[in-house]
């Protein structure tokens, strides 16, 4: 008889992203399992399964939740993947999308919103979708023209009982095929309207300001057991083990969605993409494992930063480009105009909804009739709260509790957004918004409406003007505007790190941990190298003006600004061998999300024009050699943040997941890259020979012994975790180790329920510069230790220029 394969532990000790797309369905991830298995994987971690958008390189855009997605493999290959996993002791977590559906072209795709655009808010899915019928006149705005309705003539027509424009679809109802165009137009349940026009009159809830994403509403039991059926059978069957819940903070009420899933799921190990700010806790009543892990990739990170270094480098940035406090020159200024500019702009809709519900409820209650509350002073109110709230939302149900923090927040938003009323009695609207936001004023519908709805205009604020925004225009240091980061000040000390981790440990042992996700907007690595300015913030813009003279005399171009000229040869020097074809996308999509001269709406070709003329005349040319040479420069301290920020992310408390490649060098930035097909083992044997030079070359400032030095520590940390998940798992301790000696600031080192020691090296230019480790000792656990990594013994107080001899990391077991 055949062994018994492994049981598939019911916590992860380690999982593994896969991006799974058409060109990488689940039988091309089944390949991958022996691969993952010896590299000490427990779980895969899979995007969405379920029908999406064809072609979807992400899953994210679902159409249909009854069926695993066709293109994929449909369930029997989801079905073969799991079964090849679970020979290996492997499980499978799966990412699912409660929050909103794609409104895919042709519609048809989404039966479900098919239905509803043909039959109304009389139809049984209506319920489905966050739609305000009344703001619509009872119809649902469709913001899918090129232009206003009758500049393309022609383009509108019927064909086979339905409505065709271009390639979308949509239905008609009975009896109005053969009416005239415009009569036609009028009858149905939908509105065709401009594109521009979703900034101001969509009448749909959307996943941030994506107008072909629509909000779905979870909260409602028919919605949930409909849209939630599949996968949790699922889970009950033993296909999947687990679930990543994308976007939580989306929903109307995240908690009672969590409590429901947790109760329908039998408890399966359960995390949620929850991005925290820096001083934010996740809500303890959550049911659920923990985050994905950006609170965590936040902490690794900032162990890496010099902050005397990234103030120098943060001054010189200022002196540079010469940017203005709030457009670049300063992270509050800068965060706070972004958000001004987005709520005012992008969410105009969304704030609008939000003004006539508490327009709905002065009207309603004694005391707070309208006329106090002039409608513009309401949305003045609504506008000024919103920007002021510092997280991604607050989490208050109208009637319900409300937790201190949550009222702190929310009290000091409205403090501050009185300073916008010159009239004391107008600032009176401000108040009203704020025990609205509270849930306060009464338990009717409206105040259940806004409360819910305040907070999920929020999260898309919060997203759209930091992350998309902000991120993109403070530029001292490209690696601090990372998902879930802090800019404005990204650096951790190690007494910081050893806290952060011992209230995971406490609190949250089995919560995700990451560096790198198909949302990163840069690669750990990338990030590692970049980190690596804040320590010689000189020998920086000495390149800087090096390159920017070159570039003048050997071409005759500039930067169309001295901002774009900071982040293009930073985004060069980070991607360490910046080809035009993977720079140029980048520096447009910088440009665009900055909205500083371009955006993606409102594109200005000329200035887009020279900044690509720029990147191909300066990082992107003759320059790239310059660049890579000075990226070689620095391959060292690089290596020692690259192993370090992987050793602490694989030993520290909570369950890594690992991004598709990143056990080895992995040089990569949102876009263009994180919709590429994976080229990790075994794939890389499989790709086309340019495909594996490109790869090569996009490392270059790396010697390739690197990944491999990299892979071997990812195996040999993983297979720990999974041989012995008691030293890392729910029952285990984490103690802090302190080293002794000039050079003790530059090791971070803890041991793992007293069987392992991690050792890190951390600034190490800044070391090497001050002498190395001069006597610098690190007392050990009482016991003999092995390094994994090297097979070096020490035991007692060891010197770390002895323990880490040709190495920036030690992995020590006892024995």
């Amino acid at each position: 008889m055949s062994p018994q394969p492994p049981a598939v532990p019911a916590v992860p000790t380690a999982t593994y992203r896969l991006q799974l797309q058409p060109g990488f369905p689940f039988s091309a991830a089944e390949r991958a399992v022996p691969y993952l298995a010896s590299l000490g994987v427990s779980h895969l971690h899979l995007s969405p399964v379920l029908e999406a958008a064809p072609g979807s390189a992400h899953g994210y855009d679902v159409t249909g939740h009854a069926r695993v997605r066709e293109e994929l493999g449909g369930e029997e290959g989801l079905r073969s993947l799991s079964r090849a996993a679970r020979e290996h002791g492997m499980g499978i977590v799966v990412d699912i999308v409660p929050n909103h559906m794609g409104v895919p072209v042709p519609e048809r795709l989404n039966e479900a919103l098919w239905e509803v655009l043909r039959e109304g808010p009389a139809s049984p899915y209506a319920r489905w979708f966050d739609i305000d019928w009344e703001a619509g006149g009872g119809r649902m705005l469709l913001p899918v023209l090129g232009g206003r309705l009758g500049d393309e003539p022609g383009a509108l027509t019927v064909k086979g009982g339905v409505l065709a424009y271009h390639d979308h679809r949509f239905p008609l109802r009975e009896g109005t095929e053969h009416l005239p165009l415009p009569e036609l137009l009028d009858a149905q349940h939908y509105r065709l309207a401009w594109w521009r026009l979703a900034r101001t009159e969509l009448n749909y809830r959307r996943f941030f300001t994506i107008a072909d994403l629509i909000g779905v509403r979870v909260e409602e039991p028919e919605v949930f057991a409909a849209t939630h059926a599949c996968v949790l059978r699922l889970l009950r069957e033993g296909v999947v083990h687990g679930l990543r819940v994308d976007h939580p903070d989306g929903l109307a009420d995240p908690g009672a969605y969590l409590l429901r899933l947790e109760e329908e799921s039998g408890r399966a190990w359960t995390v949620v993409e929850k991005i925290l700010g820096p001083r934010e806790r996740l809500p303890v009543s959550w049911p659920v494992a923990g985050t994905t892990g950006y609170d965590a990739l936040h902490r690794v990170d900032g162990l890496f930063l010099d902050p005397d270094g990234l103030a120098e480098l943060s001054a010189l940035y200022r002196g540079f480009t010469g940017a203005a406090p709030d457009l670049g020159g300063e992270w509050g200024p800068t965060v706070r105009r972004a958000a001004r500019e987005v709520v005012a702009h992008d969410l105009a809709a969304e704030v609008g909804r939000l003004t006539r519900t508490a327009a709905a409820v002065c009207e309603a209650a004694p005391g707070l009739a309208l006329r106090d509350h002039a409608p513009w002073a309401l949305r003045t109110a609504v506008e000024e709260v919103l920007a002021r709230v510092p997280v991604y939302r607050p989490y208050v149900t109208a009637g319900g509790p409300v937790g201190a923090e949550d009222r702190a927040m929310l009290e000091e938003a409205a403090e501050g957004a009185r300073a916008a009323f010159a009239v004391p009695q107008e600032a009176v609207a401000v108040d009203v918004v704020r025990d609205l936001a509270l849930g306060q004023l009464g338990d009717g519908e409206a105040q259940r409406d806004f409360c819910a709805r305040f907070a999920q205009v929020c999260a898309a604020l919060r997203a759209k003007s930091e992350e998309d925004t902000a991120f993109y225009r403070y530029a001292p240091l490209l690696s601090a505007a990372e998902v879930g980061g802090d800019p404005g000040g990204p650096q951790v000390a190690p007494e910081e790190f050893h806290a952060y981790c011992a209230r995971l440990q406490r609190d949250w042992p089995a919560t995700g941990t990451v560096l790198s996700t198909h949302d990163t907007k840069r690669s750990a690595d990338v990030r590692a190298a970049l980190a690596v300015l804040t320590e010689c913030p000189q020998r920086w813009v000495e390149l800087l003006e090096r390159v920017t003279r070159e570039t003048l005399r050997a071409s005759g171009v500039e930067a169309p600004d001295r901002h774009v000229a900071w982040v293009a040869w930073q985004t060069a020097y980070g991607m360490g061998f910046p080809y035009q074809e993977r720079l140029v996308p980048a520096l447009l999509k910088a440009v665009r999300e900055a909205g500083l001269r371009t955006t993606w709406t409102e594109r200005d070709a000329a200035y887009e024009e020279a900044v690509e003329r720029f990147a191909v005349a300066g990082p992107g040319g003759p320059q790239l050699y310059t660049v890579a040479e000075f990226a070689r420069g620095l391959a060292g301290p690089v290596r020692a943040n690259v192993l370090g920020a992987a050793l602490l992310h694989l030993t520290m408390p909570g369950v890594p997941d690992l991004y598709m490649g990143t056990e080895r060098v992995y040089a990569a930035l949102v876009d263009p890259d994180n919709r590429r097909l994976p080229d990790f083992p075994p794939f890389a044997r499989e790709a086309p020979e340019e495909t594996a030079e490109a790869r090569q070359e996009a490392a270059a400032w790396l010697p390739e012994s690197l990944s491999e030095e990299k892979r071997a520590l990812t195996g040999a940390a993983l297979r720990l975790r999974r041989e012995h998940p008691e030293w890392f798992g729910a029952e285990a301790s984490y103690e802090p180790l302190r080293a002794a000696g000039p050079a003790a600031g530059h090791c971070v080192a803890y041991a793992r329920s007293g069987a392992v020691v991690c050792v890190t090296t951390r600034l190490s230019l800044r070391l090497a510069e001050a002498g190395g480790w001069r006597g610098t000792a690190l007392e050990l656990p009482p016991g003999r230790w092995r390094d994994l990594l090297g097979g070096r013994e020490a035991e007692g107080s060891a010197g770390l220029a002895e323990l880490l001899d040709g190495r920036p990391v030690a992995l020590l077991v006892r024995g």
